[in-house]
C-alpha cells in the first residue's frame, strides 16, 4: 500500500515540554498541496504488553489504578520501553516484575498505535507460554494485583466493555483470531 502523496514534511519543530517519559513538540509541516499546518506531537518511547497464557488457557491480568481515568483497570501486564531498548527484552522484564513469571516461549503478536493522531507511541504485543512462577518485583511506585482469568471469560469481558484498555483488547482478540485459525 503506497500512499506517498499523503506525506507531510516537517519544516520546523519547537519543544513545548520535556518530561521524564513524555516530550511534546509543535511542528510546522508542509502538506501535499503545498500549504502549511501545525502538528502537536507527544513523543513517547513506546511500550510492550504480554498475553501470558497458563497451561489451563488462563490469561494473567493485572488490576491497577490508572490516574488519568481515576479508576482501577484490568489489563495485560505491560510497561514502558526505555529509549532504544529491545521490545522483547522489555516484555520479559515486565512479565517478571509485574507477575513474577518467566516464559519458555515468547512470540511476537504485532504492534499497535494507540493514538496515532497526536502520539508517537508504539506498543508491541507478545504471547508468553510455558510460564514459570517466581516473585513479583514491582517498581517502587507500582501497586497492582495479578489474577488469572480463563481465556473465554477474558474475551467475554472485552466484548462486554469491561476492559477498555486498547492494548489488552487487541492482544486478546488477536490471539482469539489466531486460535480460530485466522492467519496473516
Amino acid at each position: 500500500m503506497n500512499s506517498s502523496h499523503l506525506n507531510e514534511t516537517k519544516l520546523e519543530s519547537e519543544k513545548i515540554f520535556e518530561g521524564r517519559i513524555l516530550h511534546i513538540e509543535k511542528d510546522k509541516v508542509r502538506l501535499e498541496d503545498g500549504s502549511q499546518a501545525f502538528r502537536e506531537v507527544v513523543r513517547h518511547p513506546g511500550g510492550v504488553c504480554v498475553l501470558a497464557l497458563t497451561e489451563q488457557e488462563e490469561i494473567l491480568f493485572v488490576r491497577q489504578f490508572r490516574y488519568p481515568h481515576q479508576t482501577v483497570t484490568l489489563e495485560l501486564p505491560a510497561g514502558k520501553l526505555e529509549y532504544g531498548e529491545d521490545p522483547e527484552t522489555c516484555g520479559k522484564r515486565e512479565l517478571l516484575e509485574e507477575c513474577g513469571c518467566t516464559a519458555e516461549e515468547f512470540t511476537y503478536l504485532g504492534k499497535l498505535f494507540p493514538t496515532p493522531a497526536y502520539c508517537s507511541e508504539v506498543i508491541r504485543m507478545y504471547l508468553a507460554k510455558g510460564l514459570h512462577y517466581g516473585e513479583q518485583n514491582l517498581d517502587q511506585d507500582e501497586f497492582l494485583d495479578v489474577e488469572k482469568i480463563p481465556f473465554d471469560e477474558a474475551v467475554r469481558l472485552i466484548l462486554s466493555d469491561a476492559v477498555p484498555d486498547s492494548k489488552t483488547q487487541i492482544a486478546v482478540l488477536k490471539y482469539a483470531a489466531m486460535k480460530a485459525g485466522c492467519q496473516a
